[in-house]
Formats: C-alpha cells, structure tokens, sequence
C-alpha cells in the first residue's frame, strides 16, 4: 500500500490546488530562462543576417552596436581591395520611433548597399528592395502590409517586402533600406538647421558617413588574418564574427543576463520555501495517523518515504502544468521567449533536488513524533 497515494487521494482537491499555485510560480522560472534565451537570440540575430566574417568600424570603438561608430563611406572600396576579401558593403544602424494610424511605433533601421552583404533575409511576402530610393522591406512584427507607406522623418517609404523574426538586441523589429536612404534619415536636418549650416558656410547633409563596413572572406584564408591587416591601420578598428557575437552576450545582454539569473534564482528559493512550508503542513494534519504508524511497528524508512513522495510529487505536477502553460502563452509575451529541451530538463533537475531538500523540514518533524500520541484525545 503506498502511504503518499492514499492521502493524496484522501485530500485530493487541495493537493491539486496547491500542485496549481506552485506551478505558476515554477512556469515563472520557465519563462524568465526563456526570456534570457530570447535576448540572445535577438541580439545576435542582426549581427548574423549579413553573413560576415569581419566587421569594421571607427577606431578605438567597439561599434556599431556595443558603442557608436562612424567611418567614411568610400571606407568598403578600401576593404574590397584587401587580399582574401571577396564581399564588402556599407551599413547603416538607427533606432527610429514614428506613427502608424495614431500608435506610437518603434523600429530599428537597417541601412545596406544594393548587391553588396547586409540586406535582408529570410523574405515571407513581397520582394527585395529593387530602387535605390525610398523602398523598404521590414519585419512582420511591426505590423504592416506589403504595398503601405510608412513615413519615417521628412520621407514616405513603400514596403516591397516583409521579413520573418528579423529583430535588433531591443526587440525592436527591423526595417531595411538602401544605404542612401537610411544616411539622409539618420543625418537630416531640419529646414531652420540648414539655413544656419548655409549660413556659416558650411554644406549640410553632404557627407558620406556610414556606421560598419561588413565583409566576407575566402573560405581559403582565415578572417582573423585579414583583421590584423585592417588594424595596421590605425584608424580603423576591426573584428572577426566570433568576436562581434562574442562582445554582445558579454556587454549588451549581460546585466539583464545576470538580472535574470538573480531573479530565476531568487523565484527557486521562494518555491523551496513555500514546498517546505506545504511539507510541513501536510506532516503536522498527519500526526495522529503517522503516530499510529508508528505504534503498529512501521519502520521509519516508509513514513519518511511517504513525506518524500509528497514533495517530488508536488514539484513534478507543478513544473508540468507550468510547462505546459508557458509552452502555449510564449507567443503573447511582448519579447521572444526561446524554450530549449536541456533548459527544461535541467530547471526538471533542480526542482527535483529543491524537492528533496524541502522535504527534510517534514520529515524531520515525522521523526520527533511520539507513538504514544497516537492514544491521545
């Protein structure tokens, strides 16, 4: 006869209660390792779509996403030139915040050279940007059609195309355009700032500025040759792909990586707590019956089996049912949320061993009771 499956059977509609509480806590810790998981995933989603190997930028910077960066656009004809160098094109990266039908919305420019790296992938509906001008091709997630024009500054841009999951390290989805496009959007100046510009003699708006150059290389040679070549230099900067990917995890989503992990470990400890706390309830409702146990000649080894049982059955009820939540909202969350098979065995496998530590509240209290009480009124 299992002692754990009978009372659980006897108090069965609180047991799930309390199997459902918790598996909201649990499905919490789920989400929060999914959520990290999708901050990675974001970020190094721009950085891999141009299919680089070496990116360059302004000397002395660690751009174009970890700092600001600026270099010359004639700076690709350099890098084309460059032994072992078979693609190179200009960039340009801008957050931009407009209005569509009334709403406030946020996007990432990303601004490329027609026939050179850096366009965009992964086309669902519509066409690449054929126009040097005023065409853009953007993200399902910002909601609009093919054939809309959405109008970002002074200019009205036609979406020919729309793209799947193309997100920047925010979360804010993509929006291409041709590389002139995107200079005239991020350095345009206004009307009365012309004048003055004119004024001092100056010529607004003539400079040729991009943000990296991105480059591919020959299978044959190894990039991280190629990027000591640009460093000697001296006025440009230079890093390998790994590199660049390398830079993101560790500098941009680092503090919310460690933000995260405080708070999943934080939520580990009050699920510990509160299945301790549960324990402990359920042994002190059973004392007569454990007392009575023990008093017929039960060894110890069964009613502490019993109150283990509980535990790991609470915890793997509970992680289920959180799973299976989290599995079928994910998609509502306003950020990806990215769930990975080891993620879920392993968080499985610190549940069961925070299962068994809380256990030992309960069984501890079952241990001190005195047979004798199972005779009391």
């Amino acid at each position: 006869m299992n002692l754990a499956y009978r009372d659980i059977k006897h108090n069965l509609g609180r047991f799930l209660l309390t199997c459902f509480g918790l598996s909201l806590l649990l499905g919490v810790v789920l989400s929060m390792i999914g959520i990290y998981r999708g901050l990675v995933d974001d970020a190094l989603t721009l950085v891999r779509a141009p299919n680089a190997d070496i990116w360059v930028v302004e000397t002395g910077t660690l751009g174009p996403f970890a700092e600001a960066s600026r270099i010359p656009g004639n700076t690709r004809e350099d890098i084309a030139r460059i032994a072992g160098v078979t693609a190179a094109g200009a960039m340009n990266f801008q957050s931009v915040q407009t209005q569509r039908h009334g709403q406030e919305l946020r996007l990432y420019v990303v601004g490329y050279e027609l026939g050179h790296p850096g366009g965009p992938i992964n086309i669902v509906e519509g066409r690449n940007i054929g126009r040097d001008r005023y065409e853009a091709v953007a993200d399902l997630g910002l909601g609009v059609k093919t054939g809309e024009t959405l109008q970002l500054g002074r200019t009205a841009f036609k979406i020919v195309g729309l793209t799947e999951g193309m997100v920047a390290s925010g979360g804010d989805p993509l929006l291409y355009m041709t590389l002139r496009d995107s200079q005239q959007l991020q350095f345009e100046l206004s009307p009365s700032a012309v004048r003055k510009e004119r004024a001092r003699g100056a010529r607004p708006g003539s400079a040729d500025t991009v943000n990296a150059v991105v480059a591919q290389v020959s299978a044959n040679i190894a990039p991280e040759t190629v990027v000591q070549d640009i460093k000697r230099w001296k006025h440009l900067a230079a890093m390998s792909q790994v590199e660049q990917e390398t830079l993101l995890t560790q500098s941009v989503v680092d503090r919310a990586r460690k933000q995260i992990g405080l708070f999943t470990a934080i939520l580990l400890v009050v699920s510990a707590v509160i299945i301790a706390l549960i324990v402990y309830t359920m042994t002190m409702d059973k004392i007569r019956e454990i007392a009575t146990l023990k008093l017929i000649g039960a060894p110890d080894r069964t009613i502490i089996g019993m109150v283990i049982q509980q535990s790991v059955a609470m915890g793997v009820i509970g992680f289920g049912f959180g799973a299976l939540l989290i599995v079928n909202i994910k998609d509502y969350f306003p950020r990806r949320v990215v769930l990975q098979p080891e993620d879920g065995l392993a968080l499985a496998g610190v549940i069961l061993i925070v299962c068994l530590l809380s256990s030992a509240l309960g069984v501890r209290l079952a241990l001190k009771i005195d047979p004798a009480s199972a005779m009391g009124g």
